[in-house]
């Protein structure tokens, strides 16, 4: 048993080679939070929108029922807007404390990155566009989660409260909320289906999977390749 601790020991104090640190546990954690709530939400809210379709059926009637699922999609509704505050309030702390990063801060570099990417894409200009820590496609997709969320706690405060919302609006935002609310959720499933799916499983640069969110880490190659304005400033 000593040896095996020994062993152990050593393996978590021995360097990984030619591996950098990418995100840690928090990070990771905040993450597989959200899909586990994406996927549940999806799971309870878009049977209740294709309540004919034999599927929404099945899932329904294996919550337990239409108020069940209403439920449980609250209950999840509940922890999607906790880690949105959440991460807002990071935010807001590291702004405070003066270690705040727009890493994630649309520039016009980044429309013109998407430009290269397309040119490069049909053999235009020999090189990909360069990155620091995220690429154009990160902050896009980060900042398209941002406005979604915004949309969908809105349009969802409003379909759970109507009668409260009702007397200082208009009646016509109840149903106008449902069809945004619905319409949005379909729009996220897509593009994490077509978009997100691709970039962390279906890609060539990490098929089958890109184990970062899982370790925290990412090879040299893989961050001089992608993100090489990150590596020369770490290295």
């Amino acid at each position: 048993m000593t040896l095996m601790r020994e062993a152990a020991e050593q393996e978590r104090e021995a360097p990984r080679a030619e591996e950098f640190v990418r995100f840690n546990l928090w990070q990771r954690l905040q993450h597989w939070l959200l899909a586990g709530c994406f996927i549940a939400l999806v799971i309870t809210g878009l049977p209740q929108k294709f309540n004919d379709a034999a599927l929404s059926v099945s899932i329904i009637n294996a919550l337990g029922g239409i108020d069940n699922a209403r439920f449980f999609h609250r209950i999840l509704a509940c922890i999607f807007i906790g880690e949105s505050l959440l991460h807002l309030g990071e935010i807001a702390l590291a702004i405070l404390r003066r270690r705040f990063r727009p890493t994630m801060v649309i520039t016009f570099q980044d429309f013109r990155n998407a430009f290269d990417m397309l040119r490069y894409s049909v053999g235009i200009i020999p090189k990909k566009p360069q990155s620091d820590r995220y690429d154009y496609r990160q902050k896009f997709e980060y900042w398209g989660i941002v406005l979604g969320a915004i949309l969908m706690i809105a349009t969802g405060l409003v379909l759970w409260f109507p009668t409260y919302v009702t007397r200082v609006l208009p009646g016509e935002l109840v149903p106008a909320a449902k069809e945004m609310h619905s319409g949005e959720a379909l729009l996220a499933l897509l593009v994490i289906v077509v978009w997100h799916l691709y970039d962390v499983v279906l890609s060539p640069s990490v098929f089958p999977l890109d184990p970062t969110m899982i370790t925290g880490r990412i090879s040299r190659e893989r961050l001089l390749e992608e993100h090489p304005w990150e590596y020369a400033r770490l290295v």
